[in-house]
């Protein structure tokens, strides 16, 4: 079994705007960004900037909140370039998928319906980063909870609280302010002190608009989602990403999800990504951990000819509980990429992460950079990491670098590796059985993603990922 990596010449770092086919200026003056001070060498990026912004509706200002992330973002923006594999986050990622494209902005105008199925769970849809539809059995939340846009949010505080958190959130990278600045709005759940949600809030993005197959043009959109679980709260959280229709596949999902779980509260999250196998899905994922709290996730990720998720979790006081667990599937030639970063700051945090990947094709790529920070006054910090992965074709290949940098000094802190075929004693255990080798490698490898799956705390999605994981495991007619 050898593992490759292919390369990146410097021309990706960076192409001079004139010998880009793609980047046309229709209004070179327009934009905020032209007046800042830029720090940035790419014009591909300052390119981006300007076309993100012109993107944008002018009619109607924004609100406040929304401003200040547009503001904060370009001032951003300006200062990075465009990755590239010479940058250690993106060593083992190819952003060549989309350097070479036709980057288009959605159009500002979705669709008012889709051919979404009904969810059994209040559930609100967002098409190319648009919410567009009220929110679905609403009537089963308990009084006080919000989710909407957040320009349709009446409630002067829980404005003021938004606004006061969306400056507290993590700065991620170039993708995170690209999102800053393209958010058309953000959807907003909130859940007010004490209150417990029984019924999981379903998100449900749909990537409608994008090129055909094969197209060098790519629809970007940049969903926004902003999630406040006051003091003593308790909600779950389905994400859903998925594509309307295979031919229009060609599209880049630039989402972002921001979370504050306050002191003694809960956020449970499931997040499922299914994009079309000619997309491109980057996801920022950033969470505050306040005392007492739980955020537990569960991720099934197995769409997207470049998938990556951009995980940060900052804990803000004591006795924090963290729970991470997911499965990435690579069953054609794709990349399936988790980077994810827990700052513990405070003692007796607790936490535990399970990172799973299965590729199945020779050119398939799985990506995995686990960081876990404990630092000075984290004493009896108690924290686990593992991730497994399992490589079935002789050229496919998988990088993983599990991460602890402890500098407590009483703490309780593990991390694992393992990388590998299927063993032969557990096929042979098999045949014993009269049981042919196909079989046996197919019960094999769904029991290997089946123990993350079996996390989705809600039957009615475990099902249908499960459904799901098995059609793309074993895609013969049934």
């Amino acid at each position: 079994m050898s593992t490759t990596t292919t390369t990146v010449g410097a021309g990706v770092g960076f192409t001079p705007t004139r010998f880009n086919p793609f980047f046309k200026r229709s209004k070179p003056n327009r934009i905020s960004v032209k007046s800042k001070s830029i720090v940035t060498s790419d014009p591909f990026v300052l390119e981006l900037a300007e076309t993100l912004e012109d993107s944008l509706p002018s009619s109607t200002p924004p609100s406040l909140p929304l401003q200040n992330l547009r503001e904060a973002s370009s001032q951003s923006l300006l200062t990075k370039p465009w990755p590239s594999r010479r940058d250690e986050p993106f060593r083992f990622t190819d952003l060549s998928l989309l350097r070479y494209s036709n980057i288009i902005p959605v159009s500002q105008n979705p669709p008012t319906t889709t051919t979404l199925p009904a969810s059994s769970f209040p559930s609100l849809n967002i098409v190319d980063g648009h919410p567009i539809t009220p929110l679905s059995n609403s009537s089963e939340l308990p009084e006080g909870v919000y989710v909407g846009t957040l320009s349709a949010l009446a409630s002067t505080a829980i404005i003021d609280r938004v606004t006061d958190l969306m400056s507290r959130f993590h700065a991620g990278d170039l993708f995170w302010s690209i999102n800053g600045i393209g958010a058309p709005d953000a959807t907003v759940v909130y859940v007010p002190e004490g209150c417990r949600v029984d019924t999981p809030i379903h998100l449900r993005y749909l990537a409608v608009e994008g090129g055909a197959e094969g197209s060098k043009t790519m629809r970007l959109s940049n969903p926004r989602v902003v999630v406040v679980v006051e003091k003593g709260a308790e909600v779950g959280i389905i994400e859903e990403f998925s594509a309307a229709k295979e031919g229009n596949g060609c599209y880049w999902s630039n989402s972002a999800l921001e979370a504050v779980v306050g002191e003694g509260a809960k956020l449970s999250h499931s997040y499922i990504q299914n994009q079309s196998s000619s997309s491109a899905h980057i996801k920022w994922t950033s969470i505050l951990q306040e005392s007492s709290s739980t955020y537990e996730l569960t991720e099934i990720s197995t769409g997207g000819k470049l998938g990556r998720h951009n995980l940060h979790i900052q804990q803000l006081g004591p006795d924090t509980l963290t729970e991470l667990s997911t499965l990435h599937l690579s069953v054609d030639d794709q990349t399936q990429d988790l980077h994810s970063s827990l700052v513990l700051d405070h003692p007796r945090g607790y936490s535990r992460q399970l990172h799973k990947c299965i590729v199945t094709h020779s050119k398939g790529q799985a990506v995995f950079d686990g960081n876990i920070k404990v630092n000075r006054y984290a004493q009896k910090t108690d924290a686990g990491q593992l991730t497994r992965s399992l490589l079935l074709e002789p050229r496919a290949s998988v990088n993983v670098k599990p991460n602890l940098q402890i500098v407590a000094d009483d703490v309780k802190c593990s991390h694992g590796a393992a990388i590998s075929d299927l063993e032969e004693s557990q096929l042979l255990y098999f045949r014993a059985r009269g049981i042919d080798p196909q079989s046996a490698r197919r019960v094999l490898i769904f029991a290997f993603g089946g123990e993350v799956i079996e996390k989705l705390p809600y039957p009615s999605i475990r099902e249908r990922v499960r459904s799901q994981i098995k059609s793309l495991l074993d895609p013969s007619p049934k």
